[in-house]
């Protein structure tokens, strides 16, 4: 199911996910897509998290640039050409999406949750790949008593040297956290991951900060050509400990 949000600079498209079965009320849960945008597989992953019993909120946090069919991949992106061609076309929007006008969505994003059916009031779950593991991260530091577990999978640019960059705000987090990092990953690369250790070790933060052994970058996104079957499932059961653990423990 697609709503509409009022964000910071228009209106923004999200999908939303609800239990296959049962009435609730659930806890929430943000999913903070990749740079590929809104599309069939976000809404089944979506879904799967929903049915371990939550409301899942995906929006299209590029929302500025277009509607989620308006930037949808042109290409089949199940072969290594295609998923190129498709990141040329989506990463320019990654880097367009500055760390401002992510903090001014973020709310909006909250406040769409929280205002959904059968929502349970209280602490929430995040939870994004790729550069979705940024905004992620940003969401639990910017909202410590509103989000209690984040979830980082292939995530680039988490523990950079850039003065905005995510991890140098974990100093403020509560949330319990889970990072399955991609292997060899030029945009999380073995320091970067060790940098992102130290400072969720130096936050007292309750976490884990594993690198997937073989997984490439995207390894979650079944549409592409990156993706691992094995790192995928794993990352699923991770997920859910952190959030049954988390949210309903």
């Amino acid at each position: 199911m697609l709503i509409e949000i009022p964000a910071a600079d228009g209106t923004a498209e999200a999908l939303v996910a609800r239990p296959s079965a049962g009435a609730g009320p659930y806890p929430g849960v943000i999913l903070y897509m990749d740079a590929f945008g809104l599309r069939p597989r976000i809404q089944d992953m979506a879904q799967r998290i929903a049915d371990w019993g939550y409301v899942v909120l995906a929006p299209n946090v590029f929302y500025r640039e277009g509607t989620a069919a308006e930037l949808a991949p042109a290409t089949d992106m199940g072969t290594p050409e295609g998923r190129e061609a498709a990141g040329a076309a989506a990463f320019p929007r990654v880097g367009r999406l500055s760390t401002d006008k992510a903090a001014q969505d973020i709310d909006a994003w909250l406040e769409a949750l929280g205002q959904l059916d059968c929502v349970t009031p209280g602490p929430i779950g995040v939870a994004g790949y790729c550069m979705g593991a940024r905004l992620a991260v940003r969401t639990a530091t910017a909202h410590p008593h509103a989000v209690a577990a984040c979830g980082g999978f292939h995530g680039g640019g988490l523990a950079t040297d850039a003065p905005d960059s995510p991890h140098l705000g974990l100093g403020t987090a509560r949330a319990r956290f889970v990072f399955g990092h991609a292997d060899h990953d030029r945009s999380m690369d073995h320091d970067a991951v060790a940098r992102l250790g130290k400072a969720l070790d130096a936050a007292g933060l309750e976490a884990a900060n594993e690198i997937y052994a073989g997984a490439s970058h995207g390894y979650s996104m079944a549409d592409t050509s990156a993706f691992d079957a094995e790192a995928t499932e794993r990352h699923f059961r991770e997920l859910r400990e952190l959030l049954d653990g988390a949210l309903k423990g």
